[in-house]
């Protein structure tokens, strides 16, 4: 990218009377724009959590296939993190980004042996576990314990941009967060719970991106998601799943089921031993992890 195509960053404000207007515009349209998922019928923190990680970077109707499949064969953190890796990967497999799975299986493990498996509560408690950030740990405290929680991801982005900036560009997150924890005050100010706030926040959001150019594509930190077809991503997938269907095998035998070089497969092989996913026995054959 050249230098005068770069987005600037630079700090934006906003006034009191705008921040009322947005928040006048969530709440009016919430009635009209909420949309019903399995996830929202349900104040267990586990569930919460689950929903929060399976929705990064997917979906929402993908996560609709797996969400209730999830629950029911792990119902609680004790549940999953008593679990078998292999049959947890088997479970997360079509959903995507593994590590995400990796890293809830283990979260489940800490909360199960940390928290007895009763979920933290505290932002800082929450941030601690594998997998959590800020954004999952607002999502759970606002989803699950109804806590004022500076919630932000794409489709709350999406609303302060077109609410309060429209028509800026390279807006940072600094300042988008800046307004988000400014309206969940003054939410809370209106007596307005959590919760409500946040769903409404998602679902106007969501609608946006289907009536507007996307204004997330104006944030300094928006990017455009690379090809999946011929990525490492989708070779690391797709080893992935080979192991998890033939366990045993060479690196060479994989290879040629996935039509790679060898090479290419040694190498995906060995991160996916280094973070844990599969291990690699003495006579240099595969297994998932246990």
């Amino acid at each position: 990218m050249t230098k005068d195509k770069k987005k600037k960053s630079i700090e934006h404000t906003f006034s009191e009377a705008a921040l009322a207007v947005m928040v006048d515009h969530v709440l009016d349209s919430r009635a009209d724009l909420y949309r019903d998922f399995a996830w929202r019928r349900t104040q267990d923190p586990y569930e919460v959590l689950v929903s929060e990680v399976m929705l990064q970077q997917t979906q929402t109707q993908r996560v609709v296939r797996y969400f209730e499949r999830w629950i029911e064969k792990f119902p609680t953190f004790d549940a999953l993190a008593s679990a078998a890796q292999v049959d947890v990967l088997e479970a997360w497999q079509g959903l995507g980004y593994n590590r995400r799975c990796l890293a809830l299986y283990r979260c489940a493990q800490e909360v199960s042996e940390k928290y007895h498996g009763e979920c933290p509560r505290s932002e800082e408690e929450l941030c601690s576990l594998p997998g959590i950030g800020p954004a999952t740990a607002a999502g759970v405290r606002a989803f699950a314990f109804n806590e004022p929680s500076a919630y932000l991801e794409t489709n709350v982005r999406t609303v302060v941009l077109h609410e309060l900036w429209p028509e800026e560009e390279g807006v940072s997150d600094r300042s988008v967060l800046a307004a988000v924890q400014a309206a969940a005050v003054e939410v809370e100010s209106r007596g307005i719970d959590a919760r409500l706030w946040n769903y409404a926040l998602l679902d106007y959001g969501a609608w946006l991106k289907k009536v507007f150019p996307n204004p997330s594509r104006r944030s300094k930190h928006h990017t455009k998601q690379s090809a999946y077809e011929g990525s490492r991503r989708q070779k690391r997938a797709s080893l992935l799943r080979q192991v998890l269907d033939s366990p045993g095998g060479t690196a060479a035998h994989y290879a040629k089921a996935c039509k790679y070089e060898v090479d290419i497969a040694e190498d995906v092989l060995s991160s996916l031993v280094e973070e844990g996913f599969v291990c690699r026995e003495e006579n240099e054959t595969y297994t998932i992890a246990h």
